[in-house]
């Protein structure tokens, strides 16, 4: 039996916050019904980019019908252009983690991009299934402040750690915790499970554009590893790397991979 979604109400509809919480949500309500259907691998991990791929599209063609997408599981038609609001999703982040139960770092993005000031992110929800949250702009989380005397802790991919980060964290006396989904990482910061995620080996805008956009909200510094604006909705939809951080430790994250040639 398939999820469904139901249809969301008046106030979430009238509200991008709340909406792009709605689908990040059933989108992966979906998932963790995929991932009940006894599958495993590669079948698992496919039937899930499809399946919330296709349950998101289908949303937003009904809610949101004259918005653009840009999905990772979907064709790049470039229609998205020439509109002023953009949907910019990634239907399942972490495919690894989610084909290995019962791990919980895997996410749901779903962000909105707007033509305001020039182009930025207005909206976005990260999903996190496994744990039943989902984090977004309406209520942002409220990072705590932060120990002075306590070890700074930098988010890190499990399977692909840079090296680069291992300096930073000699540098900055930090220990690193190794974690899934780009999502899931940034998204860490603003949980208070760690204080930073810096990465620079290649994404996508989909990657980080909900995870961004919840953690600027959140009163989070987010920059390019050069310390430049993060830039959305682009032709080029490659965007390789990112800092996200307490606002107190930028200034010297930023400054060691300038001085390290990174950026």
């Amino acid at each position: 039996m398939t999820f469904d979604p139901g249809t969301p109400s008046a106030d979430v509809l009238a509200d991008d916050h709340l909406l792009s919480a709605w689908l990040a949500d059933a989108a992966g309500k979906r998932l963790l019904e995929v991932r009940e259907e006894g599958l495993e691998g590669k079948a698992l991990k496919d039937a899930g980019d499809l399946a919330a791929h296709t349950l998101l599209m289908d949303l937003v063609a009904t809610y949101r019908p004259e918005d653009g997408v840009l999905s990772e599981e979907g064709k790049d038609s470039k229609e998205r252009l020439g509109k002023d609001r953009v949907w910019i999703i990634d239907p399942l982040d972490g495919t690894r983690e989610f084909s290995e139960p019962p791990r919980d770092d895997w996410a749901v993005h779903v962000a909105l991009w707007e033509s305001v000031d020039g182009g930025r992110l207005t909206a976005g929800a990260v999903a996190q299934p496994a744990l039943g949250e989902v984090f977004h702009t309406g209520h942002p989380p409220v990072v705590p402040p932060r120990d002075p005397d306590a070890r700074p802790r930098i988010a890190v991919s499990r399977s692909r750690p840079p090296a680069f980060v291992e300096a930073l964290a000699e540098e900055l006396g930090a220990e690193l915790v190794p974690m899934g989904s780009a999502g899931v990482k940034v998204i860490s910061v603003a949980r208070d499970v760690t204080d930073a995620y810096v990465h620079a080996g290649g994404q996508y805008e989909w990657d980080s554009a909900a995870p961004v956009a919840v953690a600027a909200a959140a009163g989070l510094f987010t920059s390019r590893v050069d310390g430049s604006p993060l830039r959305y909705n682009q032709d080029d939809v490659y965007l390789p790397d990112l800092i996200v951080c307490r606002p107190e430790l930028a200034e010297r994250i930023v400054a060691f991979v300038k001085e390290h040639g990174i950026a």
